[in-house]
């Protein structure tokens, strides 16, 4: 057992001492506060990069269209009764890009992050304005990257030029790929109709 004089010992050690307010254990040594701005903006390039990275359109070679074509794209096993309603412009525009006095390199960039964040959101039809650049010097050279780089993204099912009241032949309709949750509310929805 121990000493009467040690328990005293320890008691008067001790009287000043309180418990701790919270009992979770910092990670961070003492004087750390977080990521610094400079690290911060390195996360922010490399994340960039990366995005960049994953953006398989090419300002390459691309076969030119005329500025009043219309451009057409359906993958296998689009409805075409759906395809039918998107060409007449019967969906109406989630979203809205406009690509309008954008180089090349902008469009791509911008029409890629635009695919991906709209199938992010679970949009279904997305208008792009990429217009007919008839004044250009080069007729209807973003039209032609678009119809080059619509097919190569996974989320796009479908494409068609717009009627004239959204655009005409210098804007595009775009069908996407329905989400997860939006295949199960239609799987829902069709189920309750038997």
């Amino acid at each position: 057992m121990s000493d009467p004089d040690d328990d005293e010992l320890l008691k008067e050690a001790l009287a000043g001492v309180r418990p701790l307010t919270q009992d979770r254990v910092s990670r961070r040594q003492a004087g750390q506060s977080g990521p610094t701005p400079a690290q911060l903006a390195r996360r922010q390039a490399a994340m960039r990069d990366l995005r960049q990275d994953e953006n398989l359109l090419t300002t390459e070679y691309v076969e030119m269209v005329d500025p009043h074509d219309i451009i057409e794209f359906k993958r296998p096993g689009v409805q075409e009764g759906v395809y039918r309603k998107l060409r007449l412009g019967k969906y109406s525009a989630d979203a809205v890009l406009d690509l309008h006095r954008k180089t090349v390199e902008q469009a791509r960039h911008e029409v890629f992050e635009f695919i991906q964040e709209s199938s992010r959101y679970g949009l279904r039809t997305v208008l792009i304005l990429h217009g007919k650049g008839d004044r250009s010097q080069t007729p209807a050279l973003l039209k032609s990257y678009v119809n080059k780089w619509l097919p190569h993204l996974n989320q796009v099912m479908a494409f068609h030029s717009a009627q004239r009241h959204h655009g005409g032949a210098g804007a595009v309709y775009v069908l996407l790929k329905k989400s997860a949750e939006k295949k199960q509310e239609n799987r829902e929805r069709h189920q309750r109709r038997r």
